[in-house]
This record gives structure tokens, C-alpha cells and sequence, in this order.
């Protein structure tokens, strides 16, 4: 648990800085990320150690929650479920993180993940459209 709050800590401190140079525009949004890793200082070692945290971040997690298995804490049912949804909230960050850039790789997965929705039986296909 605490290790994943130092990985939190400095993912929200890497992310603020990229964000004082990052633009949210879709036409944009590549050449930022250009610009952080050519003409910041230290830009790329920042970008280098969000992304390699994130990765970091779930290797905690899924540590985190194999421990909980072993120790039995899923028979608590309240905290286990809250659990699985800050699992999942933080699974549509990293989603969100990973789609930000908007390179080819960014838009690909974007596809594929929203695509996944289609199979949600009556509403999939409204969803993706």
C-alpha cells in the first residue's frame, strides 16, 4: 500500500510538470509531446519516468492485490469491492494517459478499446458510434 503511494506521488509530480507543456488539441497534442522531449529541459527523463511509472504503478497494484488474495481480505466484501472500482478507475486513467499523446499508437488503441465496447449486448453498438 504504500509503495503505491510513493508511485502515486510521483506520477502526479511527472504529471504536472508534462502538463505545464503539454497541448489538448488534437492537431497538437503529437508536436507537445515532441516539444517536452526536444526542447524542455529534462523533458524526455520526465515523459520517460511517467510512462515507465505507470507500468511500475501496476506492477504494485497487481503485487497489492495478489497479497490480498493470499491474506483472504477478498471475505471482506465492502472493501474488496471498492477495490475492484479503484482498479478499474485506474485502469480508464492509465487508458486516458496511454490515448493523450495521440500518436499512431494512441489512436490504435483508442479503437481497439472503444471497439471492446461493442460487444456490450443492446447499447455496444450506440456506444461506439
Amino acid at each position: 500500500g504504500s509503495l503505491l503511494g510513493v508511485c502515486l506521488i510521483a506520477q502526479i509530480a511527472t504529471g504536472l510538470f508534462l502538463a505545464m507543456h503539454y497541448t489538448a488539441d488534437t492537431s497538437l497534442a503529437f508536436s507537445s509531446i515532441a516539444h517536452i522531449c526536444r526542447d524542455v529541459n529534462n523533458g524526455w527523463l520526465l515523459r520517460n519516468l511517467h510512462a515507465n511509472g505507470a507500468s511500475f504503478f501496476f506492477i504494485c497494484i497487481y503485487f497489492h492485490i495478489g497479497r490480498g488474495l493470499y491474506y483472504g481480505s477478498y471475505l471482506h466484501k465492502e472493501t474488496w469491492n471498492i477495490g475492484v472500482i479503484l482498479l478499474f478507475l485506474v485502469m480508464a486513467t492509465a487508458f486516458v494517459g496511454y490515448v493523450l499523446p495521440w500518436g499512431q499508437m494512441s489512436f490504435w488503441g483508442a479503437t481497439v478499446i472503444t471497439n471492446l465496447l461493442s460487444a456490450a449486448p443492446y447499447v455496444g453498438s450506440d456506444l461506439v458510434q
